[in-house]
C-alpha cells in the first residue's frame, strides 16, 4: 500500500474553511489537533507567552490527512494551500510524507 501524509500547520481562524474544502473534494480522513506554535501571529490578540518555551506563540491547527494516491495527496495539498491563506506572506506549512506501512484497526 502507498499511503501518504499531509500534514499541514495553519491559523486556527483559517480552519473553519479549510476542512469544509477538504471534505467537499471527497477528502475525508482527517484529523484536527489544536497545538501551539511559532506561526507568526495574525495580530496581539492571537499570540500569548508560553512560560513553558519562554517564548510568545499562537495557538495553530495541525490537520492530518492520509492519502492513498499521488493525485489525491497532491489535490489535499492544493486544497489546504488555497483555503489557509491569511493574506500574510506566511500563513504556515504543508508537509507531505510517504507512509512505509499502515495497518488498519478491524473488528
Amino acid at each position: 500500500m502507498n499511503v501518504r501524509e499531509v500534514k499541514a500547520y495553519v491559523h486556527r481562524n483559517r480552519i473553519a474553511d479549510v476542512v469544509p474544502a477538504l471534505y467537499n473534494g471527497g477528502i475525508k480522513t482527517l484529523t484536527v489537533i489544536d497545538v501551539e506554535g511559532l506561526l507568526e501571529a495574525m495580530n496581539n490578540a492571537e499570540e500569548h507567552y508560553s512560560v513553558e518555551i519562554a517564548h510568545k506563540v499562537v495557538t495553530e491547527v495541525k490537520l492530518e490527512v492520509i492519502c492513498e494516491t499521488e493525485n489525491r495527496t497532491a489535490e489535499a495539498g492544493a486544497l489546504i494551500r488555497e483555503h489557509a491563506k491569511t493574506g500574510q506572506p506566511s500563513a504556515g506549512w504543508i508537509y507531505l510524507t510517504e507512509i512505509q506501512s499502515a495497518i488498519e484497526i478491524t473488528d
